[in-house]
């Protein structure tokens, strides 16, 4: 099959069924729906067999967080590419898959294929776009920046997929986004916005500690001056914003 969507998840039931909508209302039906539930006590489960969607590989039991759940999603993946949709966020249309494809195929089977994010609040109303966006043109060298890519924006070749560092609570998502592009040998943009992005995660509930470990990945990768330096242009713009505003 050409698409694994994973989801991880954990007493979503709150949030995950616009997940589980966007993904029954998707026109391209090659696929396979995973999902890493960790023991949830809340009719999460129930709302995830319930929903009937073909393919559907749904697992629960008790994991150490976010990135190990995918990490064991993603050993049971048999897709050609993988796309990491998270509880509360969704494909912004129902052709999106049906998009991607068409770009995987055109384009003979790129490593990474991705598009635009857009925020969404809990009753699904648009926020705007998602504070950083997608280049034209990405490679390596972009996510210096930061992850330009949305995550759940990104649907990667699994044969170029690492497992995630466990090491990392917040941002490990960050540095599998830099492994996937040191192995991509070709990038393709869809010009669309292709995920509505829940404005309450993991990450965003812990701001501070994933900006840190963020920082100690791009100094990694980057140099630690560059990214310093980096760092101080990104303070300087919102400062510049935030008396513009």
């Amino acid at each position: 099959m050409l698409f694994s969507i994973i989801t991880v998840c954990h007493n979503a039931a709150r949030t995950i069924a616009p997940t589980l909508r966007s993904i029954q209302e998707q026109t391209w039906t090659d696929f396979e729906y995973i999902v890493k539930d960790g023991a949830s006590s809340d009719g999460t489960q129930q709302a995830v067999i319930d929903s009937g969607i073909p393919g559907l590989r749904f697992i629960s039991e008790p994991d150490s967080g976010i990135y190990d759940a995918m990490n064991h999603a993603m050993s049971m993946a048999k897709g050609e590419y993988l796309i990491f949709l998270n509880a509360g966020d969704s494909f912004a249309s129902p052709d999106t898959l049906s998009h991607f494809a068409e770009a995987i195929r055109r384009h003979d089977y790129p490593g990474i294929v991705y598009g635009q994010t857009k925020t969404v609040d809990s009753e699904r109303t648009v926020i705007g776009d998602r504070h950083l966006r997608a280049p034209e043109q990405l490679s390596l060298k972009s996510f210096a920046d930061g992850m330009v890519v949305c995550h759940q924006a990104m649907a990667v070749l699994r044969k170029i997929s690492d497992r995630y560092d466990t090491s990392y609570r917040f941002s490990a998502d960050y540095l599998w986004g830099i492994h996937c592009l040191q192995h991509s040998r070709h990038n393709v943009y869809l010009d669309e916005c292709v995920i509505h992005y829940l404005n309450e995660g993991t990450t965003t509930a812990n701001r501070y500690s994933s900006l840190l470990e963020r920082l100690r990945i791009m100094c990694r990768y980057y140099g630690v001056l560059p990214t310093l330096l980096r760092h101080v242009k990104f303070a300087y713009r919102s400062i510049r914003r935030g008396s513009i505003g």
